[in-house]
């Protein structure tokens, strides 16, 4: 069903309002029979999506509504998260950055909101992969990450002043399994040294002052 403009060939063109066969429903605006412009779409399970649209494809800036209590608000390019949002997750955990092709990917800011411990840095494909510092309440851990885990050197800083550097590995035991168990096992942490405060570079350590 429609109910709305049309323009001189009959198509769909300006404002109106359709019913879906599947149950959905659209209210916003047309062009040559597309929804295209700024409109709402209203999902039978729930969801609901206000925004552009470009033929009928979410398409510049919107905020969908899912069924399970999230949301996106942010950039859209072909029916695709793509661009920079903010996602607000069921649990109350958000992240807000850069998205590319529906993934978190880029440069983002995760916040867990049962500890208030935040991820800022790289994502790729949905994962935390790349240079990125890990804030939790008296302390942080900067360094690399890949598929989720830190890896490799990095140090903690201890909000009372100083600092521990050291690097993450993959325990001993871990090694002997088969390979595909190694990757489930998380990296344990083996520390090196305490210093005081250094500037920090994603590129290696200045060597403190003596």
């Amino acid at each position: 069903e429609y109910d709305g403009e049309r323009n001189s060939e009959g198509e769909r063109h300006g404002r109106g309002k359709a019913r879906l066969p599947n149950g959905d429903t659209y209210d916003g605006e047309y062009e040559h029979g597309f929804r295209s412009g700024q409109g709402t779409y209203r999902f039978k399970n729930g969801a609901c999506y206000t925004g552009q649209y470009r033929e009928n494809k979410k398409h510049g800036q919107g905020i969908f509504f899912y069924p399970d209590g999230s949301k996106y608000e942010g950039d859209w390019v072909d029916d695709q998260r793509h661009g920079y949002g903010e996602y607000t997750y069921a649990n109350g955990d958000t992240y807000t950055g850069e998205w590319f092709n529906h993934n978190r990917h880029g440069q983002g800011t995760y916040v867990y909101k049962d500890t208030g411990s935040k991820y800022v840095g790289g994502w790729v494909n949905g994962n935390q992969e790349g240079e990125a510092e890990l804030i939790h309440l008296n302390h942080r851990f900067k360094g690399k990450f890949l598929n989720g885990n830190p890896v490799g050197r990095g140090k903690y800083v201890f909000d009372i002043g100083c600092e521990q550097h050291g690097e993450y590995v993959q325990s001993e035991q871990d090694k002997e399994e088969e390979e595909e168990l190694s990757l489930l096992a998380a990296p344990k942490w083996k520390a090196s040294e305490i210093t005081k405060l250094t500037l920090w570079t994603p590129h290696g350590e200045n060597p403190p002052s003596p």
